[in-house]
């Protein structure tokens, strides 16, 4: 079956739009030119000289009509749904990378975004190590931890013990009897976490990843569920925590975000840096404890 647009292209009604068309329309053609036809098992033929695959061609393999792909590769297409771009990335050959470049020009979301967490790279969790005896993790835009370094194992639990789906800074807030317990501000900062999550979700609603991530949570937990229906929202922003700590008492600490990215997946390194002396000399103490 092959996907039609509709009948008569739309003219972009911002500026703004109509960068984002013609950003789009180039990107698709250095792609297309990039692509040669035995890539995607076409013959080349003796006549070709068009660098690369035609439009039709590529209308051909990922059953797009024509007449809307050139639309999109002129800047003329108003919207590009997700099942378009879905199948000219696949013609196309995308990469991860590639693919969620077409699909943030579109500014469509993709909903075959991988649930799993990505591996973060050496340097990253290099960072985050040298960050001891600070606790430090890894996290993405939904709070899942990717990575963490020891002192923050120490203080908070170990994620690496943890089933992958559980390694996740709301989950352990809403479900973790650890967390309610340790955490001295932990229905404050509940709150707080959950109207952030909501904020960074509305880039994300038709992904599969947050789509099931949000289901569990609510499954899981009628105080999510309750606080989730506030719909409050509010952004990334520093702030102080109470921790109580079996071994070495009342610690307080100030988050602080390291961005990797400005957009999706958003991956940040989040430290938590003492707010006070004693704050700083029990960590100390922490890390002298672990060696010993």
């Amino acid at each position: 079956m092959t996907i039609a647009g509709p009948a008569h292209p739309a003219e972009p009604r911002t500026r703004g739009e109509h960068v984002r068309r013609r950003e789009l329309a180039a990107f698709l053609r250095s792609r297309r030119e990039r692509v040669s036809p035995e890539q995607v098992g076409l013959p080349r033929g003796p006549r070709r000289r068009t660098p690369g695959l035609r439009r039709e061609e590529v209308a051909q393999l990922s059953a797009v009509g024509v007449t809307w792909y050139t639309w999109i590769e002129q800047g003329r297409a108003a919207h590009v749904s997700a099942q378009v771009l879905d199948a000219v990335a696949r013609a196309l050959l995308m990469d991860p990378t590639k693919r969620a470049h077409l699909f943030a020009l579109a500014g469509t979301a993709d909903p075959r975004t991988d649930a799993a967490c990505p591996v973060a790279s050496a340097g990253v969790l290099k960072v985050v190590e040298r960050l001891a005896p600070y606790p430090a993790s890894l996290q993405n835009a939904r709070y899942d931890l990717l990575a963490a370094n020891r002192p923050f194992a120490q203080l908070f639990g170990d994620p690496a013990e943890l089933p992958p789906a559980e390694r996740n800074c709301v989950w352990l807030l809403a479900v973790s009897e650890r967390w309610k317990r340790d955490f001295l501000d932990r229905d404050e900062m509940l709150r707080d976490m959950i109207a952030k999550y909501r904020a960074a979700m509305a880039e994300h609603v038709a992904e599969p990843a947050w789509k099931s991530q949000l289901h569990r949570l609510l499954a899981a937990s009628a105080e999510f569920r309750e606080l989730w229906e506030r719909h409050e929202v509010a952004p990334m922003s520093p702030h102080v925590k109470r921790y109580r700590h079996p071994q070495v008492g009342l610690v307080r600490l100030e988050h602080r975000n390291m961005w990797l990215a400005p957009r999706a997946p958003a991956h940040r390194v989040v430290a938590y840096l003492p707010a006070d002396e004693d704050s700083e000399e029990r960590l100390e103490r922490l890390a002298a404890l672990a060696d010993g």
